[in-house]
């Protein structure tokens, strides 16, 4: 289907009161009604999105074995390379190799009585082969996080709220999450694809508060809507913006996380982006906020998946996605915690 996400430019939010309040109107409706938009306005310099670009591809142009190198079974902190197949969703392989980045962390002393979740602060791993890509996905995750804070500010004053509602959920210590990530064309021939379900990723909703996606020109990625699935089809410039789980969760439903997928790309072909997931602190508990009146009839309550269900303790919920979507890593690291056990062998829910 053609693309009917709507598309909101965020200088707006600085361009005066009725401009303002006009964004702040088109943002309330757009996380209401579908939950994703396109974003134009947002300030990143061009040269920061280039840098990235360019090291994520000479990443995944490197040699196999220097990729392997740092496969992310060695990371009791979920950082690091997972090959095409190795993850799933819904218990299907997800047809893309990526590599995971999260704030550089010293890791926490461990614990007998500590939660599990302390185990996830850690430092990245990074090709001994690509020096530069350190700095280039580092400054991106930044200049990614202070658009997202301003996008959550944004949020807040849509719903009624005081700007800084969300900050002591995420103030200080917030948790960032950034994924380069290469889709290969699908063939018969694949590993993956002798099952012919074309899943680049698996329908399914992001878990943590908002998610910014810088894509190439090649689509994929579709958005389920009350009247089908839509081609989220790429727009230069601009960012895809979709509201996470704890959006939904802080207000009961009025914000939508909106389930969505990718569709691997024809032989021949590939798909690149940068996604980066804005989460809560990982000690911190998500609020339920009082809604003005005529905002409170409007939320629909939660529509969280049974087999997914959520919690209010971010470090929980975040733990619980990643055992699910890395058994590997679970099964290496995280042996001792008995919901390990209950992972099935050929990997779980993302």
């Amino acid at each position: 289907m053609t693309a009917r996400l709507p598309i909101l430019d965020l200088s707006r939010f600085d361009a005066g009161r009725a401009e303002r309040d006009g964004f702040l109107a088109d943002l309330r409706a757009a996380v209401r009604d579908v939950g994703f938009f396109y974003l134009s306005g947002h300030g990143i310099p061009d040269d920061l999105a280039t840098a990235a670009w360019a090291e994520a591809h000479r990443f995944f142009d490197l040699p196999q074995g220097d990729k392997d190198a740092i496969d992310m079974v060695n990371s009791p902190h979920f950082r690091g390379y997972t090959r095409a197949g190795a993850e799933r969703t819904r218990g299907q392989p997800d047809w893309r190799e990526q590599l995971d980045v999260g704030t550089e962390r010293f890791a926490l002393p461990r614990t007998d009585d500590a939660p599990a979740w302390t185990r996830l602060p850690g430092p990245n791993q990074w090709p001994a082969a690509q020096p530069a890509l350190r700095d280039a996905l580092l400054a991106w995750q930044e200049a990614a996080t202070a658009v997202a804070i301003r996008l959550l500010r944004a949020f807040a004053l849509a719903l009624g709220q005081a700007a800084d509602a969300f900050d002591p959920i995420f103030a200080e210590t917030p948790n960032q999450h950034l994924k380069i990530i290469r889709y290969p064309g699908r063939s018969p021939d694949d590993p993956a694809g002798a099952e012919g379900r074309g899943q680049g990723v698996g329908a399914h909703k992001d878990s943590g508060l908002l998610t910014l996606l810088l894509q190439d020109d090649q689509g994929g990625l579709q958005v389920e809507t009350a009247d089908g699935w839509v081609d989220a089809v790429p727009i230069p410039g601009t960012f895809i913006i979709n509201a996470g789980e704890l959006l939904e969760l802080a207000t009961d439903g009025y914000i939508r996380a909106t389930v969505h997928r990718v569709v691997a790309p024809p032989a021949g072909a590939e798909r690149t982006s940068i996604a980066f997931f804005l989460g809560a602190r990982l000690d911190a508990r998500m609020p339920l906020l009082t809604l003005p009146p005529e905002l409170k009839a409007e939320a629909r309550g939660l529509s969280s998946d049974p087999l997914n269900p959520l919690f209010r303790d971010i470090g929980a919920n975040y733990m619980k996605g990643r055992l699910r979507s890395h058994p590997d890593v679970a099964r290496r690291h995280y042996a001792d915690l008995p919901e390990v056990a209950a992972l099935p062998q050929a990997g779980g829910y993302a």
